[in-house]
């Protein structure tokens, strides 16, 4: 019996190393690739919305054959839920991938990176401004030392544009009031999509948003534009970022909110590096400081995170398994105890025992989501 459990065990660690490593490869592969082909010095198209609008044609395309195929299933969706609810998140989605990919054309990947080591508490400060989140000293705290991390791998970064700046910051708080109304309008009223359902919901509209924004600012010089690069690589990224969406739904079932986290860090540091070896990047001293420090803070608040949803997590268990056996001292004799001490510790042993007995985990994709927002990017 304990040589099945550690056989268990070990497979699925190896399957949660394998899908991390998948998720890796092709973030970072989306992201590389987005930098050549945006910017001028190197594949030299220079267009945001049109990389961007190719991205939504390709995953609305692809989300509505799944599904209209009966591969995926989509929920019901009320008109009135659509346009409370839908449009807005699609229109601040389509803020997020313009503003995002229009950073590619003045900063570097390694900076890029490092300026998203806030995002987490930017999630947490608009979620304090909608409700969702309730401030505290320690987390104000936390957020300081998080923003003079940035602004001082900001004030370290050779090549710093202001207009790549202030578009990377665009895209991160749109992103983060993104986050915070996903939670409000769509998981309040239970309404739960994953990344094919989301995509099939949400890239029409972000396509729709895109459409002016292209009239005024690209399709004139689009038309007149000399290829440099072949369509095929704009369909490559396309398809890309829509497996890196069906990789992050895969990684959420497999693993835990910490290691998702670590995951994130390895993928930021592995970008750093591509960055510098493969587009000559400068990274300088002041900047690794600045980074380092913003890093731990991030880190820090994601572990505060964790720990208070598996307090709450634990708690909630503990009830539920009190009021079905009787009370707690009949949970302790029957040494139930133990198990959800194994399950609060993040423990594989139990864990596809105990979610087939309906128990809350840290590795259920409700509680991913709940402390690694990232993990309903789309």
């Amino acid at each position: 019996m304990v040589q099945k459990r550690g056989t268990s065990a070990v497979r699925h660690l190896l399957g949660v190393y394998w899908y991390m490593g998948i998720w890796i490869c092709l973030s970072a592969g989306v992201i590389m690739l987005n930098k050549y082909i945006l910017d001028p010095k190197m594949g030299g198209f220079p267009f945001p919305l049109t990389l961007t609008g190719v991205h939504m044609v390709f995953c609305s395309t692809v989300s509505w054959g799944l599904v209209r195929l009966g591969m995926v299933d989509a929920p019901q969706m009320p008109v009135n839920t659509y346009i409370r609810s839908v449009l807005p998140i699609g229109a601040l989605f389509a803020i997020t991938l313009w503003m995002g990919n229009a950073a590619y054309l003045y900063l570097s990947v390694s900076f890029i990176q490092m300026l998203k080591a806030v995002t987490p508490l930017l999630v947490y400060f608009v979620g304090t401004f909608f409700g969702t989140e309730r401030w505290c000293l320690q987390t104000g705290a936390v957020l300081l030392v998080v923003v003079g991390g940035v602004l001082t791998a900001s004030y370290g970064e050779v090549v710093f544009v202001l207009v790549g700046f202030l578009s990377q910051c665009a895209s991160m708080v749109s992103e983060a009031t993104r986050l915070t109304l996903v939670q409000i309008l769509l998981q309040g009223q239970g309404i739960k999509l994953n990344p094919i359902t989301t995509m099939y919901y949400i890239s029409p509209v972000c396509l729709a948003c895109l459409l002016i924004p292209f009239a005024v600012f690209e399709a004139e010089r689009l038309a007149s534009y000399t290829w440099h690069i072949g369509p095929g690589l704009l369909l490559g990224s396309a398809a890309a970022a829509f497996a890196l969406n069906c990789s992050i739904f895969l990684l959420i079932g497999k693993s835990s909110a910490l290691t998702m986290n670590i995951a994130g860090v390895a993928k930021d540091m592995l970008l750093i590096y591509l960055s510098m070896a493969v587009y000559g990047s400068i990274v300088t001293e002041l900047q690794f400081l600045g980074y380092s420090v913003a890093l731990c803070g991030a880190f820090f608040y994601n572990y505060q995170k964790i720990t208070a949803a598996q307090a709450v997590a634990g708690t909630a268990t503990a009830k539920a398994a009190a009021s079905s056996d009787g009370g707690a001292g009949d949970l302790l004799q029957h040494g139930h105890s133990s198990k959800l001490d194994c399950i609060r510790k993040g423990s594989f042993t139990d864990i596809a025992a105990y979610k087939a007995e309906g128990g809350l985990s840290p590795h259920t994709p409700g509680f991913v989501k709940a402390v690694w927002p990232e993990a309903d990017r789309v």
